[in-house]
């Protein structure tokens, strides 16, 4: 593997590790915020394991400025992890700022751009290690024994009589029982980013001390080489401190030899020579079995091009599967055990590759805390952001192409959305205001809701924006759905100044344009003085679904099954019909519309009596409705192919699929379809009356 291959897997590290602090961050918040310990020291300890394997790699790869910017923001987290600093809302508010820039740091060492101006923050980080106003001094802190003093991390000196340098009599004789650890860095250990030094500190808080420095393997002066490692190191630790405890302290590092053995009783942690130079465990010793720990799930990095030429394949695979069967039952062959066989086979195989596919919605919900945070500093206003299913799973393009639209809707709940804090307090609110960011499964399809406690949209003000910006004539009659929906038009903005959070009349019609690209729909709820509410209706999979397959007139078209409810033929006396052409279907007590697909989709020499047709009882964002379509045909999974990519959009059709015999059918937006049904049904009862 090249060196850039392997950079560019320390980068995909990176995100990770930065989506996993963004996590650390949201429990941390969820304190009592006032120092006083009760937060999980795990929490802070993995945000501290984060940034120093970002260092490592920095180091590794030369990136000096994200190495030195990590090293201080290493050392901050350091007095904080060892109770040295209380974490107190002040405190943490500059950690997730220092959060903030190590990104910034991280996206330029990936572009390959100039480093952000980290002066600023830098001394502010220095500042709160030496305990200055942004990190008051620590609250005590009750614990069974003192915590060993945190000392500079470059001060080797004082950490050598710290841990008791090479005095085993200041350290006490050790016990029976009590761990004896031969640790001997590699020679190269530092080109990876190792630093002995941190490690020692690490078992110096677990009470180990040092009993032997090994200086065996160091040259003359003018020999030595500042890069390379040269000292060892054997330490004894209390019997109490567990083996998984020490075995963590070298969780980020294999640069290094290591030999861990209790005394009297020799228990080897690590498969590895000990250095010729260390003391080695008594030869009486005999070896223990390791407790056993559970291996970690193995994973492997894929190229994404070669996941989505799978994915291609399999698709293809459907299509060919369907074809054959559509032969063999021409030929009267059909409903065979080896073709159930494969009809099953293809299955779990599309089911399996687009599991791999999958991501959980944290990917892109770990973002939006930061937004909240400029948010915040831009408008003047205190929020709090809720978030509910991150680890609700879909397609990684859906996962990839949301992330745009989300941070429109999250600065417009802030920006248009919430409050000022006075105002709030004077309507009787809290002055934080609440975004809440939720992600869930429903019938098939994953529903994004992006919701706000603020002011909700004065529709007043929407209306007469658009009759000024020409949007809608003076004289338009328009229900309140209709001025919501008016935010969503080109060119559309109710603020008052154009500042850098809003104002240009961009964002929320981008929002509904992306949103509908992925084969979704957008609706709004607003209630005024309580808040408004997005809720985005996406599907799972952007591949393969599973339909109903219709005919309508000479038209073969595909229904997705997630939205079918039911399917019948309905008698005279279930349906009430009204106007012309208008019907509604009884469905046990309960009125749907009729819709007849030939007229929404411009279908010639289609059935249009009801009675004499089939109804297929579909639900979409908008309610149910009742599609009359001729017959139906068969139930099959069904390879979805983009119309935008491969001529347009048309209103009304969510994509395409090529059947068995070849043919091509449009698959039905049924959501679409819905809200256009209801639009006309409403229409029909305004002229009525």
């Amino acid at each position: 593997m090249d060196i850039d291959a392997i950079q560019q897997i320390f980068f995909q590290e990176c995100e990770e590790g930065l989506a996993g602090m963004e996590s650390a961050f949201a429990l941390l918040r969820d304190g009592d915020g006032d120092g006083d310990g009760d937060r999980d020291p795990e929490t802070i300890n993995s945000v501290f394991r984060c940034v120093h394997s970002v260092k490592g790699g920095a180091g590794a790869f030369g990136f000096e400025r994200l190495q030195a910017y990590t090293h201080q923001y290493e050392t901050l987290l350091d007095l904080v992890r060892n109770a040295t600093l209380a974490l107190t809302p002040a405190l943490l508010d500059l950690v997730m700022g220092a959060f903030d820039m190590l990104a910034d740091h991280v996206a330029a060492a990936r572009d390959g751009v100039a480093a952000p101006a980290d002066a600023a923050m830098l001394a502010r980080l220095t500042d709160a290690c030496k305990g200055g106003a942004s990190a008051p001094a620590p609250a005590p802190v009750e614990s069974a024994a003192p915590a060993p003093e945190a000392l500079p991390v470059d001060d080797f000196d004082d950490l050598m009589a710290m841990l008791g340098d090479v005095a085993p009599a200041s350290a006490g004789e050790p016990a029976p029982g009590d761990w004896r650890l031969d640790y001997r860095p590699t020679a190269n250990a530092l080109d990876n980013g190792a630093e002995p030094l941190l490690l020692l500190r690490e078992l110096a808080l677990l009470g180990g001390s040092v009993v032997a420095c090994d200086r065996g393997a160091l040259p003359a002066l003018d020999a030595l080489d500042a890069d390379c490692a040269y000292l060892g190191w054997t330490i004894a630790l209390p019997a109490h401190v567990a083996e998984d405890d020490i075995r963590s302290v070298f969780e980020f590092t294999d640069a290094c030899a290591l030999k861990l053995a209790r005394e009297q009783t020799a228990l080897p942690l690590l498969e590895a020579e000990p250095a010729s130079a260390l003391e080695a465990a008594p030869a009486e010793a005999q070896p223990v079995a390791p407790a056993p720990t559970p291996a970690p799930a193995q994973t492997i990095r894929v190229d994404l091009d070669k996941l989505d030429r799978l994915v291609n394949l399999v698709g293809e695979l459907v299509i060919t599967q369907a074809m054959l069967a559509q032969r063999l039952s021409e030929n009267g062959m059909g409903g065979s055990t080896e073709l159930s066989d494969l009809e099953h086979l293809t299955r779990e195989l599309q089911d399996s590759t687009m599991a791999i596919r999958a991501q959980p919605m944290k990917t892109v919900f770990s973002r939006v805390p930061r937004i909240v945070r400029e948010l915040e500093g831009e408008t003047g206003k205190r929020v709090r952001l809720e978030v509910e299913g991150e680890m609700t799973e879909v397609d990684k393009t859906v996962v990839e192409r949301i992330g745009e639209p989300l941070t429109h809707l999250i600065r417009n709940a802030v920006d248009h959305g919430l409050e000022t804090p006075e105002a709030r307090v004077d309507a009787g609110k809290p002055p934080e205001g609440v975004v809440r960011l939720s992600a869930a499964h429903h019938s098939g399809r994953i529903v994004i809701t992006v919701a706000d406690d603020g002011k909700g949209i004065d529709r007043e003000r929407v209306r007469a924006k658009a009759i000024e910006r020409g949007i809608v004539l003076p004289d338009a009659s328009l229900s309140d759905e209709d001025i919501d929906n008016l935010i969503f038009a080109p060119g559309f903005s109710t603020a008052v100044a154009i500042t850098n959070v809003s104002g240009r009349g961009v964002g929320m019609d981008v929002v509904r344009k992306n949103i509908q690209a992925l084969g979704g729909r957008i609706g709004i709820q607003s209630s005024k003085g309580k808040g408004s509410s997005f809720t985005l209706s996406l599907p799972l999979t952007l591949a393969v679904l599973d339909g109903m397959i219709v005919t309508v007139g000479a038209q073969t078209f595909v229904i997705p099954l997630s939205h079918i409810v039911e399917s019948l033929r309905p008698s005279d006396d279930m349906l009430s019909r009204f106007g012309r052409d208008g019907a509604l279907l009884d469905v046990r007590g309960c009125y749907v519309p009729v819709l007849p697909l030939a007229d929404h989709l411009g279908v010639a020499g289609a059935e249009r009596d009801p009675t004499s047709a089939v109804l297929i009882v579909v639900e979409g964002d908008q309610g149910q409705a009742a599609l009359l379509v001729d017959s139906i045909q068969d139930q099959r999974q069904v390879v979805v192919k983009s119309l935008e990519a491969n001529y347009q959009a048309i209103d009304g059709v969510a994509g395409a699929t090529i059947m068995g015999d070849g043919r091509v059918a449009l698959i039905v937006d049924v959501d679409a379809l819905t809200e256009r049904g209801r639009r006309a049904g409403r229409a029909m009862l305004a002229n009525a009356a």
